[in-house]
Order: structure tokens, then sequence, then C-alpha cells
């Protein structure tokens, strides 16, 4: 159930006294807040909304939307410390100064610094379960107990959240690092800040930078991310300890309005290929095409526009290939999550001395020295696309992102300058997804347009032969199979290395696939980990080891 039980909303507002005060004060304005544990995907539809759902921790988010309200809008609730909270924090963070240079020699990690915040913030405080008598009276301090300072449960924790925000944390925007709902997030200087959210999409926020501290505010966040910023050198690029993918435009001679940061949010959790296909991503179809396509080593290029769900779908189909693969990545940015036991996990080097820095390229070619069963390069975009076909002409098969809208456009990028790979190579890539983000019916949606194969190279027409095999009808929002009972991949590629002796049985076992998909998604199997453990158990045991009747 996704609506929060009443019992758990009363806890939580027991428990959070900055939430209880604010869902009195909205519930005045526009009535009582529904309150969410997960939200459901319907809500999208919803034209007039006011929920409220938790974050990690103690911030919660309030959505909201009356008729008096042009588009939603996003509060983060989040505490806010009283002056007496306050003149605590201070003190406390003086104690914690006094014995940082012997508890933090070790910290190599933002984690471990969390940890050592968490536990200094522990050795300078005592707990008392109430304020003290002076403190009720007057409001004072209430002094400190032997070296430590008194406070309450409630005040530690709103201190802890405020002290580790500002140290490690995101400041202003800890909140939103903290939503698991968030796609983007973009801030420029002096206006709201603006959030692509994957229930509401575009919804702006309580929140904003202000002028004249945005300068200081750009070059700590970019201290976080080891590019530091400054007039020199205005434009940073770099990732966040938990994946996300930061930009940041510095000075305000590039950035007219001041600094502006655009933040690419990390799923701690990859979105699973049955809620793309019930989100209509794509169809149960062409993820069986896919399943046939992964286990028996085909390579296959997922291209599209920026922000079109490429790198989703990736990790999504990424539990076809067999669990006992090894599989190696290689990106600038920590994207793609393989959950088999055997995953070489690589990311480039780019800080410290330049002869000592390892670029994509250099990444692939170790590759081919890996013995890798599949190379994942997170996204092909320039001189590297040279090695990616390397690696496929010597029998590895190959998954990667690319930004092209067609096959055609695929193909010129790749056979141009500067990656400039020959025409007679591109039959060593089977398959192109092409996947875009369009508006449908008003809504933002993101599809896969169509499904290419890759048949080879003409030399009469001096040109690349392609089919396609499965294409979207916008009309009625659905995937057609055109290459049924006349798939190059699944025929001419696969039938023959998977054993069969007549290569139309591939159709059969590509129907099974999409009926045992199907079946999936009626059972609402939508957990990634869920749905890694299923495909596996199919690998394993076949479908008598499946836990639902197909």
């Amino acid at each position: 159930m996704t609506k929060m039980e009443q019992e758990e909303k009363e806890k939580l507002l027991r428990r959070n006294a900055h939430l209880r005060r604010y869902v009195k004060k909205i519930t005045k304005e526009m009535g009582s807040p529904e309150f969410y544990t997960i939200l459901p995907r319907q809500l999208r539809e919803e034209k007039y909304l006011n929920i409220i759902y938790p974050t990690k921790g103690v911030v919660f988010i309030h959505v909201c939307r009356t008729k008096d309200m042009e588009t939603k809008v996003y509060h983060a609730i989040e505490p806010e410390l009283n002056e007496n909270e306050k003149k605590k924090k201070k003190q406390i963070l003086e104690l914690m100064y006094e014995k940082a240079p012997t508890k933090t020699t070790h910290i190599k990690t933002q984690q471990e610094l969390r940890d050592a915040i968490r536990k200094m913030i522990d050795d300078v405080t005592i707990e008392s379960k109430r304020k003290t008598s002076a403190e009720q009276k007057k409001g004072l301090l209430g002094g400190l107990v032997g070296s430590k300072v008194r406070v309450t449960p409630k005040e530690k924790r709103k201190i802890r959240y405020i002290i580790t925000k500002d140290m490690v944390g995101g400041g202003p925007l800890e909140p939103f690092m903290r939503d698991p709902y968030l796609e983007d997030i973009h801030v420029i200087t002096g206006e709201k800040v603006h959030l692509i959210h994957k229930i509401f999409d575009m919804v702006k926020t309580n929140i904003s930078i202000d002028k004249e501290w945005a300068p200081t505010f750009s070059q700590e966040f970019s201290e976080k991310i080891g590019s530091p910023v400054s007039e020199g050198q205005p434009i940073a690029d770099g990732t966040l300890p938990d994946g996300s993918r930061v930009n940041i435009i510095h000075s305000k001679d590039v950035s007219v309005k001041g600094p502006s940061m655009t933040i690419r949010k990390f799923s701690e959790t990859p979105i699973s290929l049955t809620q793309l296909i019930d989100w209509g991503t794509f169809n149960s179809g062409i993820a069986a095409y896919l399943w046939l396509c992964l286990q028996y080593g085909r390579s296959l290029f997922v291209c599209g526009e920026t922000a079109s769900g490429k790198t989703t779908t990736t990790n999504a189909i990424l539990p076809f290939i067999p669990p006992n693969k090894k599989i190696y990545t290689a990106e600038t940015t920590p994207e793609i999550v393989a959950p088999h036991p055997v995953w070489q996990q690589l990311i480039t080097k780019t800080t410290g001395p330049k002869e000592g820095h390892i670029d994509l390229n250099d990444l692939l070619r170790a590759s081919l020295r890996s013995r890798p069963d599949y190379v994942i390069p997170g996204e092909t975009r320039g001189i590297e696309g040279r090695v990616v076909f390397q690696a496929m002409q010597t029998g590895h098969p190959v998954i990667t992102t690319f930004h092209a809208g067609s096959i055609t456009k695929v193909i010129q990028r790749f056979t141009g300058h500067p990656i400039n790979v020959p025409k007679t190579f591109m039959d060593n890539l089977d398959v192109v997804m092409i996947q875009m983000a369009i508006e449908l019916r008003g809504k933002k949606v993101r599809r896969v347009l169509s499904v290419e194969e890759i048949e080879g190279y003409n030399k009469e027409v001096d040109g690349i032969m392609s089919r396609t095999a499965f294409q979207w009808n916008a009309a009625d929002d659905t995937h057609h199979f055109r290459a049924n009972r006349n798939s190059f991949t699944l025929e001419k590629r696969i039938a023959k290395n998977a054993g069969y002796e007549d290569p139309m049985q591939i159709y059969d076992e590509y129907d099974r696939r999409k009926h045992i998909l199907d079946r999936m998604v009626e059972e609402n199997i939508f957990d990634y980990y869920e749905v890694v453990e299923f495909i596996w158990t199919f690998y394993r045991k076949g479908e008598r080891g499946l836990p639902i009747s197909l």
C-alpha cells in the first residue's frame, strides 16, 4: 500500500516537530495533506495535489497544486533551529573543532567523514529527555556539563542534520539530494530551484540561492566534486560521492545571472525492465528480443538525445546477460549498475599529474586484455568508438549508449570524423535501439521509437544495410514487431548459435520469453533485484523454477 497508515503518520508527526508545525500550517491553507510512503505513478495524472512523502532522515517533501496555482509546487520540509538551538550548535561546533585534529586523520571518504561527524557530535553532547528548568523558563543554553553540551534527542537530531548538510552535504540543496524521486536539479542564482521529478516532471521549489552568497556556494560545491571553479576556470564537471553528475558554470562573465548548476541525480536502485514495460517505454516483445540478444552475446547500442533514458534502459536490460558472465564497465561517471558477481567497474582518472590520467580509450584498450564476456562503456562520444568496434571485431560483445536520433545518424557519426570506423566494420554491431523523450498527449514520456538490425556493408551502394525490427506507433502508443518471422538478428545471428536446426524455431522461444515477461508485469514483479533473481532463476532452473504460474 502506497498511502501511509494513520499510525505511521502520527508517529512521524510526534517525532518530527518541524513536520508537525508545517502540516498544521498548510492544513489551514489548503486542507489536510495525504501522506505516502511510496508515490504511485498514477499521481502524475492528478491535476490538483496535496501530498507529503518522506525522504532519507528528517526531510519531507510537500507537493501541492490548488485551483489558484498555475503549476505544481515542491516544498522541502526540513528542520530549522531556534535561537537557543543555534547557540547550542555553535558550542557543539567549537568542541568538534577542538577534537577534529585527533579524530579525522584516518578519514578518506565522504561516508567516513559523515560517520566521524556523527561520532564527534555524540562525544560532545549529553542527552536529556527534556530541557532544563533554566532553559524552559529563560530559553538559555543551560551551560556545559563537563565538556559536553546538554541537548534533548530532538535537538540533537536537528543540529546533527544542519551540521552534516553544511559540512559534507549539499547545503541548501540537501533536501533534493535525499529525494529518490528526482532526476535533475537546476540552480540559477536568485531564482527558485527547479527540479525534474520522476512523477511530476518540472516543478518549482521553495529554495533559492542568494545572489551575494552564490559565488561562495558554487566554489564550495565544486570542491565536493573535486573540480574547483574560479574566475580563471569558470566551468567544472564532476561527480558527487553518490554518483550524481554535476555541471557548474561559475563566472558571471559566462553565466549572466550569476553562478548556475545542474545536477543529474544518480538512482541507487536501478529501474527494472518490468517497470519500463509497465510504463510503456518499450513492450514485452522488445524486451524478449533483447533477452535473446544479450543471452547470446550480441552487441547493442542504446541511442537517443540527452535525458531520453538511455542509461536507465541499459541498466534495466543488463540482467538479461547470464549471471556467470564477466562484465567490464568503463565510464567517466559511474552510472552503469551490473548485478553480476564478476563485475569489473572502472572509471577514468582526470585529477593529479597529467601523466597519471586515464581516459576512456585507455580503459577500453585494457578491456581487451581482461577477457570479459561483455564490454560496457557507459557512453561512447568520440575516438574511443574505434576501440569499441575493435572490441567487437575481436569477439567481445559491447553495450553502450550514444547520442544519435536515428540509425542513419549512428552510421554517419561512427564512419565520419573523428571516429572514422570503416564501413566494412559496421556489421560487428548487431542492434541499434533509438529512444527519445517526447510529448505525448501533453505529457513528457520516454519511448523506444525503433529497434534496428545491422545486416552489413553493401559494396554496390557503398552503404550499410539495416532493417527495422520494432517500430513505435504514435497514434495508439504501441510497439509493432515489423520483423516478425523476418528478423536478421534472430535468424542469422542467434538461431544458429543457439543450436536450432530450423531458424524459425527461434520465434517460439521469443514468444515464450515474451509470455514470461507479460506474466511478471501481471504479477507486479517490479523491484529491480527481484527481477534479476527471477530472470537468473530461469537461467539456472528453467520455467519450473519460477515462482509464478505461466
